[in-house]
């Protein structure tokens, strides 16, 4: 799998983690005290406690210990992330928060139901429910912007062959990593047959919602909030101002369409289908609200191409048809079916915009790439732990990565043994650490040039020459 290369100086569990004992911490306020500020951003002596704890604890849990104090680790990796910030501000860098309130709101039901109320949590917290809200939405958006200005800063670089080769080779043979098992499968997908009708009832729904809207019987807001599968449902389907460019096409098109008030006609994005509401238009921003659903599909819809799928399994055991014959006779991804339903990472690299792919094409995934995180589906994984090599599966229901509901039987075809990455058989999985390590480079240069130009202030007590980036200490 392709990985893109982040250093994140927070992550979210982490985040969420500091910020609530930096709030629970707050209630001692003649014990904090602010111990650095970078650009135009403090930082308190709690949040580096309460993350420095955090880091040791998930370290402990991964049975990893760092040689560096936690409290200086912490506090390097906080002003690190405080002038990403500040820096993704000065550059007038875009990001798309308009997930960033959902996330919270989960995670605070998630803490209401933990205490018993919202008044149990404004309690624990010393402070009313909207402040501690806002306090998170400042701390999630401040992540998103660092992580945004270090993307940009490493987004044009790039290794060659010859870099990669170089990079394997100046490796100690005794130190090169060991590539875990991996999985070589194939498969066969149906989507319901009913898939036209399902779509068609989709429409209807949002021609309906639309006339609803039009018509003033309901506020759009409302209905977004009632039957929209975006994040942005929680506040009414409304998104942050955006150029038309941070939008897929189709809908940035029919944005580019709209008046201020005016609704749109039914956009079918790869998301779904859509009806927006421009809110408002300020020089290149578009301000807008909008609704998507997907087809749905009865049990029955769903079940019968799993029937499909298991007489076309029965027939593969029988070697009444080889399993390269029926992916290309019967299955609807056309990624694989020309290819004996061989899966690749093709869809991730296409969902990531990389179109010139052929030279970054997998088809061998570890553990970790299936999932959320790794792209392909904890249901291909499941059924795979299931089989022997040569064996074909049942047939199972899962989602692609746009969420469109399908059956699916999977072959599992070789079994790659944990061993020594090897230039030959490994160049992906080399080409991405020798392009992590040159982003590296890249990034530590410009955070120390950055580092000089803004300003940074260290309370003497806190200074330590264990900072991994000298230039800290002015």
């Amino acid at each position: 799998m392709i990985r893109k290369f982040l250093i994140v100086a927070l992550t979210a569990s982490a985040l969420l983690s500091s910020v609530v004992a930096s709030a629970q911490q707050r209630r001692q306020v003649m014990l904090d005290k602010v111990v650095a500020v970078v650009g135009g951003s403090s930082i308190l002596h709690s949040e580096v406690a309460s993350y420095a704890k955090e880091l040791t604890e998930q370290r402990r849990q991964m049975g990893y210990t760092s040689d560096r104090d936690p409290m200086t680790e912490a506090l390097e990796m906080l002003m690190q992330q405080k002038l990403l910030y500040n820096q993704a501000l000065i550059d007038s860098i875009e990001v798309n928060t308009s997930d960033i309130s959902a996330r919270i709101e989960s995670y605070l039901q998630a803490l209401i139901e933990q205490e018993g109320g919202i008044q149990a949590l404004e309690a624990k917290e010393h402070m009313p429910i909207f402040n501690y809200r806002e306090m998170l939405r400042q701390r999630y958006e401040e992540q998103t912007y660092a992580q945004a200005m270090q993307g940009d800063v490493v987004s044009r670089v790039t290794v060659v062959p010859g870099e990669v080769e170089r990079f394997y080779n100046r490796i100690d043979k005794d130190s090169l990593p060991v590539i875990g098992e991996q999985y070589v499968y194939a498969q066969i997908t149906k989507l319901p047959s009913s898939l036209k009708e399902a779509q068609q009832r989709t429409k209807e729904r949002l021609l309906d919602m639309r006339e609803r809207v039009i018509t003033g019987k309901t506020k759009f807001s409302v209905l977004a909030r009632m039957y929209s599968v975006d994040g942005s449902a929680i506040h009414g389907g409304e998104m942050e101002p955006m150029p038309s460019s941070a939008f897929v096409k189709p809908f940035a098109d029919a944005l580019e369409k709209l008046k201020p008030g005016q609704v749109s006609e039914i956009v079918e994005t790869e998301f779904g289908f859509h009806i927006i509401e421009l809110i408002d238009k300020k020089g290149d921003l578009y301000h807008c609200r909008h609704i998507v659903i997907r087809p749905t599909f009865t049990r029955e819809e769903l079940m019968q191409p799993a029937r499909e799928l298991d007489s076309i399994a029965r027939l593969i055991r029988l070697d009444s048809i080889s399993f390269e014959d029926a992916a290309l006779r019967f299955s609807d991804d056309a990624s694989s079916k020309q290819n004996g339903g061989i899966v690749s990472n093709h869809d991730i690299l296409a969902r990531q915009g990389v179109y010139d792919g052929a030279r970054l094409t997998a088809t061998r995934f570890l553990k970790e790439d299936f999932g959320l995180q790794g792209g392909k589906s904890l249901e291909d994984y499941a059924a795979l732990m299931r089989l022997k090599v040569g064996e074909v599966s049942d047939s199972f229901q899962t989602t692609d990565l746009m969420g469109n509901q399908m059956s699916k039987i999977v072959k599992l075809v070789e079994i790659i043994p944990a061993h020594t990455a090897s230039l030959v058989d490994d160049y992906i999985r080399l080409e991405e650490m020798a392009l992590a390590e040159k982003q590296d480079k890249v990034f530590r240069k410009w955070l120390s040039e950055k580092i000089d130009g803004m300003y940074v202030y260290i309370d003497p007590e806190y200074r330590s020459d264990e900072f991994e980036n000298k230039n800290w200490i002015k």
